[in-house]
């Protein structure tokens, strides 16, 4: 009985410390809105594709997690992250210091800029030149951010839209006088809109931006392992041909 009992308690402890072993590991999710070109985009299937999609891909294969993207609004990214909904968030957020406030950020993979977009026949030719105008941002984001710094907190001729397209739809329409926007997402919006009647305008007093991968506040295995995979894939070449899949060489 007692040799029973011994290979009884044996194989339990084998099994539970067998456990780990096949345990699979914790699918991470990414928010990631779908609404920016060409970083983040919906395909036929409804899955997120574009440049931050395949970056992120890359960056988990490097760094050992998995991943899913999930396609969430912009509002909601930070928000997510914060609760724990989102375990990542890549969606051409510009590394700030108030956001850093309140989320971890990876090394910069992005260097942005905003730009000004007006119609063709616009006499419009500098961002001081808005200063009477109206004029859409997408809501929250660097474009809203700098209208604000420049304009007033309070000012109501600053329109916020869900999505950039909004913004660039209300222009369009003649509801605004011009769009402040990213530079490359802007750019995409006019290669692929030739018939537009847009132009865009690019004021020296627009600071350089730069896109970070952010986790929740205080997660430093995670943003570790990021920055890890981030560094990976910028050597090894992979990085180079994501951007030049997107954005030419």
């Amino acid at each position: 009985m007692k040799n029973l009992r011994q290979l009884v308690a044996a194989f339990i402890t084998s099994s539970v410390m067998a456990v780990p072993a096949f345990a699979a590991e914790r699918v991470l999710t990414v928010g990631s809105d779908a609404t920016f070109a060409p970083f983040e985009i919906l395909n036929k299937k409804q899955e997120v594709e574009g440049f931050d999609a395949d970056l992120i891909h890359a960056v988990a294969s490097k760094a050992g997690i998995q991943i899913k993207l999930i396609n969430t609004p912009w509002e909601g990214l930070f928000a997510g992250l914060n609760n724990g909904e989102r375990d990542i968030v890549i969606a051409a957020v510009t590394i700030t210091p108030e956001r850093q406030k309140s989320m971890d950020f990876t090394a910069p993979y992005f260097e942005a800029k905003q730009l000004i977009v007006v119609s063709a026949k616009s006499p419009i030719g500098k961002l001081s030149d808005l200063k009477t105008k109206k004029m859409a941002v997408q809501n929250g984001t660097t474009g809203d951010i700098v209208a604000q710094k420049h304009f007033g907190k309070g000012n109501t001729n600053i329109r916020r839209f869900e999505t950039i397209v909004l913004a660039l739809q209300e222009l369009k329409a003649g509801g605004v006088d011009a769009v402040i926007g990213d530079n490359s997402v802007v750019k995409n919006y006019l290669i692929n809109n030739p018939n537009s009647g847009f132009k865009l305008i690019d004021d020296t007093s627009f600071d350089k931006e730069f896109y970070g991968i952010a986790v929740k506040k205080g997660n430093a295995a995670l943003l570790a392992k990021l920055n890890k995979g981030l560094a990976d894939v910028k050597a090894d070449g992979s990085y180079q041909k994501i951007y030049g899949k997107y954005f030419g060489k």
